[in-house]
Parts: C-alpha cells; structure tokens; sequence
C-alpha cells in the first residue's frame, strides 16, 4: 500500500511539518494563496490519483478563510482522483455551542421559548374568582398553574385555563385570540435570550459536500457534533495525555484536586480523576437575576483548602471562566493552581489576563499555535498533539483500530 500523502493548510504550518517528520514523509506540494479580492486560491503540485490525503488544517486564526480554504483543498483533491479525502481538524470551528435560553426553574429550553400574552385590564368579573371561564376545561389552582407553566407552551397553557398575569414575557411578540377576543403582545423581557441557531449542520453538510470522506478531529466541545456527519467521525481525546502530564510533572499529584471550571465539563473528566484516583471538585455557575443572564455567582462544590488544584478545560478563548475559576480556588485556600487546556484560542487581551491571574502553570496543547502566546506569558508550557495525530493517521491509514489512543496506558512515543 503507499503512504498517505499529508497536505497542509495556512493555518497551521508547524504542526504539519511535525506529523510528517513523525510519519516518515515529506509534505504534499501546494500553493495556497489569496487573490487581490481576497478570494482563495489552490493550487496542488503533487499527483494525488488513487492516493489517500489528508488534509491539515485547524479552525484557529482567520477562521472563516482557513475553514473555506479547506473545502477547496478537499474538492481539489477530488476533482484530481484522490481514492480518499480525510480532513485532519485538531481544533474543529463552529463545534461551540451557544448557551440555550433557561425556564425559569433552571432548565433549558428544548422548543423556543413560548408567545406571552400580557394581562388585560382590571374589570368587574362576571363569573366567580375561582371559576374558569372556559367551562370544556378543568379547574387549576394558580399555585399548581404556576409550576406548570413553566414547562408548557403558551397553546398549553390556554387549554389549562391559566390568568394571564401567570404567563412570563420573552420578548417574542404575539397575537393570540382568547375568549373571541384578539390580544396582542409587544411586551419585551431580557429573561430570555433570543433563539439561537446551531451551525453544526451546516459545517458537516459543507464539509461532506466539498468531498471529505472522513473527519479526524479532537475534544469536540459537543461530543453530540458527530451525528451531524454523514461519513466517518473520529474524536480523539487529549484525557490521557493529560493524565501521563499530572502523573509526570506534578509533585505528589494523589494529594491534588481535579476542578472542573463549570459544570458542564464535569463528565468529560471523570474518567481522568478515577484513572488517577483523586478528588475532584467543580464550581458552579449560579445566575444572579433572570433578567440578566450575564452576571453569575460562582460556588465552588468540593475541599480544595492547602491542597493543589488543576483546572481542566476543553476551550480558553477570552479565558474569563478559567482566571475567575482559578481567583475562586485562590479565595478557598489553593496552594498552587495548574490549568490544563486542549485548545488554548486565547483571543484577544486573554494572554494578558492570564498573566495577571492566579494560575502558577498553564499546560495548553499545540491544537492551534502558540508561539506568540509562549512569547507573551513565562506560565505557558505546551502538550504535542502531533504524536497523537500521527499514529491516528497511520492507523487509519492501514485499517488499524485507534481505541488504543483513547486507553491513558497507552505510551506514544
């Protein structure tokens, strides 16, 4: 069988030349470049007939013009009679999913948030307080309305014969017909945020479309992204190159605590702790005001006093949730605080931020570049993700299973 034929995109150079030199070959010839519009051009210098390529190349910088330029790299490589396309994405764009709107008791939404109906004008009322006006419904306390709307929608909430005053405002307008009579809504409420659209289905379709016939990526914010994808998905995990890092480098790591920065992020970690055999904690990010949903109280549920903590994180971007992590753990008595990272994006003044936090040490893998990071902040140490990458390409490549890369025993040298 020949060997697979590695191309990479402008986004991550030096990642592409370290999987190659792990691979034994030299990287596919090509010439990437940028119109005077800014329109993208490829052009590939290397015969890729009956071949298996896989492309290179991270959702990080520009992400739009790197991601666009990777589905011409992927048609090209069709259009030229490549046997297989896979699209090597150490840092996979658009796989964070935005905050879904939250009920009032705490728990997100499924369904947009229901149409409102506000309350009409006080009146003389012709039928007794207590009495429901449509008489093909039941009774229903307010009390019990009130716990029960929360979880229905506003038709449901009309059939059960609720007060209007009960019905919560979601900044959505309405006109809804009740009792014959025609009522409209403008009333707007911050309570909610506004229904969000996932792109997830429009990535894996463009991807699929361009040609690509397998994916390999690694810690998908969502693991849940895969379904979106009609052709191969494998999400490699950074779990157990973590788990040899804290069993290497830090002192006495049985004494530590795993943190998890939110709540979320807990499940992705338990098999870590357990492998290890050491406490965990997790902070929790408890809303203020329905109202406004950017402003949180963090609890931290765990004993992390005179112990060292490790905070571990799929995605630092601005790095607010990991420096206000790690002020919470400094407050509770932490006596030194690691942050393990898988893709550090750190945009915008976050290096700066991290600086000046209370983290002694900041492991982040190579999944985006991290030269200029390095430069900025003396807490930087960098985790290879190229091993990693390598063997699963080769793996692949030669019809090997890769669930070997997932066991945290398995050494990769």
């Amino acid at each position: 069988m020949k060997g697979p034929v590695i191309l990479g995109g402008s986004s991550h150079p030096k990642l592409v030349q370290e999987i190659c030199d792990r691979l034994g070959v030299e990287p596919g010839k090509s010439r990437l470049s940028k119109f005077s519009n800014n329109e993208t051009s490829v052009e590939l210098y290397e015969s890729v007939r009956e071949q298996d390529v896989y492309i290179v190349q991270s959702g990080c910088g520009h992400v739009n013009d790197n991601f666009f330029e990777l589905l011409i790299m992927i048609q090209a490589c069709q259009t030229a009679s490549a046997r297989k396309v896979t699209a090597v994405i150490p840092f996979f764009p658009y796989s964070r999913q935005p905050d879904a709107p939250f009920k009032r008791s705490g728990a997100p939404f499924i369904r947009p948030p229901p149409m409102t109906v506000p309350s009409s004008p006080k009146t003389t009322p012709s039928t007794p307080k207590n009495e429901i006006e449509n008489p093909f419904q039941p009774a229903i306390s307010p009390t019990v309305f009130s716990r029960l709307s929360n979880d229905l929608d506003i038709g449901q909430q009309i059939m059960l014969g609720g007060n209007n005053s009960n019905f919560k405002n979601t900044g959505i307008s309405s006109s809804i017909a009740i009792n014959g009579k025609k009522v409209n809504n403008t009333n707007v409420n911050d309570g909610y945020k506004q229904w969000v659209v996932r792109s997830g289905t429009l990535i894996a379709e463009l991807l699929t479309c361009a040609g690509a016939d397998h994916i390999i990526t690694m810690d998908l914010h969502d693991p849940q992204f895969q379904g979106f994808f009609d052709c191969p998905v494998d999400n490699l995990s950074s779990l157990p190159s973590m788990g040899r890092y804290i069993y290497r480098n830090i002192p006495n790591y049985l004494e530590a605590v795993i943190v998890s920065p939110d709540a979320g992020g807990a499940k992705r970690y338990i098999t870590l702790y357990i492998k290890l055999h050491m406490d965990f904690a997790l902070i929790h990010k408890e809303r203020r005001r329905p109202d406004k949903p950017q402003k949180h109280d963090l609890m931290l549920v765990g004993d992390v006093r005179n112990k060292v903590c490790i905070l571990i994180d799929d995605i630092a971007d601005t790095s607010f949730t990991i420096t206000k992590a790690a002020k919470l753990l400094h407050e509770n008595g932490a006596t030194k605080i690691y942050a393990l990272i898988t893709h550090a994006v750190l945009s915008g003044d976050a290096v700066e931020r991290i600086q000046q936090s209370y983290l002694d040490h900041v492991i982040v893998s190579d999944s985006v570049p991290q030269d200029d990071h390095i430069l900025k902040c003396d807490k930087f140490k960098i985790l290879p993700v190229a091993p990693l990458f390598s063997e699963a390409i080769r793996r692949i490549h030669f019809g090997e299973s890769v669930s070997t890369l997932f066991d945290p025993e398995y050494e990769l040298i």
